[in-house]
């Protein structure tokens, strides 16, 4: 099944899909019919039945298939985590090799970003249409002791009304000293459509807690050890740490409605006229919280008190948008909306620092208008958004547009732009800790980001893209001059920022070689906004049927590489990450060797990852002092039912 993070095969508008064999619901992906009755036969319902809704109203259905996407999504995140590299420990964070700033948000975020990777958003959640219920159980091994597990149920009561529920949990131990994570995603949702088509309606209820043992990383003694590939220390456990004292959580709480009615709901073989009114409610309620039993001044600086630290933001946002949609086939789709954000960010108390007050609550409301259209024509597909604060406590924009256009049935090309003002996250512009450095209350300028892309699909040729982005008043956390501490910042100047990505498979019979290759290149804000130059990952497998078709096997190497670049550090107290700019990381390779197979809607999964650890040199980082995973075996399950 595809999760609510995958990006599935989308249901080809007016089109039938057909389906391999690997991809049905018995093992011959025949349609088989069932006995009723004596007389009566019933046919089994196709999988391409079982849709699955994204927030866009992209329709797509669920997928059974064993492929090497499916590889590449098998993890804790359920989706391709190129761009990305893990921490130790499953559940803990991950660093940023690339970044994307196409943004259409107009207000600030609670902050504490390096949480925010397992965090499901509004749009990481997916809606359903099943003709007969649907489960899917997914299993993966953890580190130490612990495992990962997905599980997802949904039904239609009728055909109107559908309801799903899923949980993800996870809990690990680790290799290192202090690294426990346990976390959860739990998800319900339902949707609706009246008997007369005129009323629609979905919403969603989700919970997450984020927890996490933090430990500051490798003491720099340790580190030595580490690369030193001393057997004595290849127990990971006996290194010593920065503190074993510390805990973060960040925890969350969702209630999200969206539903329209249609005063005109005309449609026929040759027009279309609709007019509807819909709203979109959304309340969260969320924070993030740093603990520690004792001070650790000499990583942190000084602090008010010497035992039980504790450092808690609060968010709590409520946002209400009325729309006003109308649909005709010369005008196309058009969409003008009204939207109103209340917003709590802050803490309990106040702070009062060498003469200077910090107050504890940045509280207000903000008035939004915006429009969207989307429009077929003469083979483009043209698409725009735009937002605008009208009044309140934040300014703010975006704009966003996009033509596609098909060549032919392979070639699909693709080109955008992006526009967006929207202030620093509520952490840059307040935050208070028991730690004296981290109390602050900054006035800084809205970040300000353009975008050009372009992209071109091709599954014969290649799949390229290119986007190219300018940053103004970029917000960042780095290490103060003068304190040598973790502190926000803002560069006044214009960062230009260009990306290459090229995917290319190449088939030979039964063997593949897939690629993955992004260069990139930052001119004005070197020492700022760091990345590495190139980032590869390339995947040499072998793909058969076996057992007269029985089972369908996937096995192959696959390497990751990117180049040494100035990797961002990791503070545990804001999570976040942060500039330092005198260690280079990179230049390691990391191989995994995976054993993947299929059995009708089973999908198994083997893996050694990172098998050349031993000897390619112990100098492999997921950000300084924080080295990445050794080599280990670990297995996992994917498991559909149709019932």
């Amino acid at each position: 099944m595809v999760s609510a993070q995958d990006s599935p095969r989308e249901l080809p508008k007016g089109q039938t899909v057909n389906l391999k064999k690997q991809d049905s619901l018995n093992s011959e992906g025949k349609n088989t019919k069932r006995t009723k009755g004596k007389d009566e036969k019933e046919e089994k319902p196709k999988i391409q039945d079982y849709l699955i809704i994204s927030h866009e109203n992209d329709t797509t259905f669920v997928d059974t298939t064993l492929s090497i996407k499916k590889e590449y999504k098998f993890n804790y995140l359920r989706k391709d985590n190129f761009g990305l590299i893990a921490f130790s420990n499953l559940g803990q964070t991950y660093n940023s090799l690339t970044y994307n700033f196409k943004n259409t948000d107009l207000v600030p975020n609670l902050g504490a970003r390096a949480r925010h990777f397992n965090f499901m958003e509004i749009e990481d959640i997916n809606y359903y249409r099943v003709p007969t219920p649907l489960t899917e159980l997914m299993y993966k091994t953890a580190f130490e002791q612990g495992q990962l597990l997905d599980a997802f149920f949904t039904v239609n009561t009728s055909p109107r009304f559908n309801l799903s529920i899923a949980y993800k949990g996870m809990r690990s131990i680790g290799k290192y000293q202090h690294i426990v994570t346990s976390t959860g995603n739990f998800r319900l949702t339902s949707n609706y459509t009246s008997e007369n088509n005129r009323y629609h309606a979905r919403g969603h209820i989700v919970t997450q807690d984020l927890f996490n043992e933090e430990n500051g990383g490798l003491e720099d003694e340790s580190v030595e050890f580490f690369e030193s590939g001393d057997e004595e220390f290849i127990d990971r456990s006996i290194l010593d740490v920065n503190f074993e004292n510390a805990e973060s959580i960040l925890k969350a709480k969702r209630f999200h409605l969206e539903h329209n009615y249609a005063f005109i709901n005309q449609k026929d073989s040759l027009s279309r006229n609709n007019l509807s009114l819909g709203q979109v409610i959304s309340f969260e309620d969320k924070y993030f919280e740093y603990s520690q039993t004792s001070a650790e001044t000499e990583i942190f600086g000084d602090a008010f008190k010497s035992s039980s630290l504790k450092d808690r933001a609060t968010l709590e946002h409520f946002y209400n948008q009325f729309q006003l949609n109308y649909s005709n086939n010369i005008i196309g789709d058009l969409q003008f909306n009204l939207g109103y954000d209340n917003f709590n960010y802050g803490y309990d108390k106040i702070v009062i620092l060498e003469g200077t007050t910090i107050i504890n609550r940045i509280k207000g409301d903000v008035l939004s208008a915006g429009g969207k259209y989307h429009k077929q024509y003469r083979g483009f597909d043209l698409l725009g958004e735009f937002g605008l604060n009208v009044s309140g406590d934040f300014d703010g924009n975006f704009l966003k547009g996009q033509a596609s256009f098909k060549l032919n049935d392979d070639i699909q090309a693709i080109a955008s732009l992006n526009h967006s003002s929207k202030a620093p996250n509520f952490n840059f512009l307040l935050y208070q800790s028991d730690y004296l450095n981290y109390n602050w209350r900054n006035n800084f300028n809205n970040t300000e980001t353009q975008q050009l892309a372009f992209e071109l699909k091709s599954d014969k040729i290649l799949n390229l893209s290119i986007d190219y982005s300018t940053i103004t008043d970029y917000a960042y956390f780095h290490l103060d001059e003068t304190s040598q501490l973790v502190a926000p910042t803002q560069y006044g100047g214009t960062i230009n920022y260009l990306r290459v990505k090229l995917d290319k498979e190449i088939r030979v019979g039964k063997f593949a070689l897939n690629n993955t290759f992004m260069y990139q290149n930052v001119t004005n804000g070197e020492g700022v906004l760091n990345v590495p130059e190139l980032n590869m990952r390339n995947t040499l497998y072998y793909s058969s049927h076996l057992f007269k078709k029985a089972m369908y096997l996937q096995t192959g190497i696959t390497l990751n590489y990117f180049t040494k670049y100035n990797m961002n550090a990791y503070d545990p107290v804001l999570a976040e990450f942060y500039i330092q700019n005198d260690q280079q990381i990179g230049e390691f390779p990391r191989l995994d060797f995976f054993l993947n197979a299929r059995i009708r809607q089973t999908r198994i999964f083997l893996k050694a990852e990172h098998f050349n650890a031993a000897f390619t040199g112990y100098n492999y980082y997921s950000a300084p002092n924080y080295p990445y995973r050794d080599f280990s075996i670990r297995f996992g399950v994917v498991w559909n039912f149709f019932l």
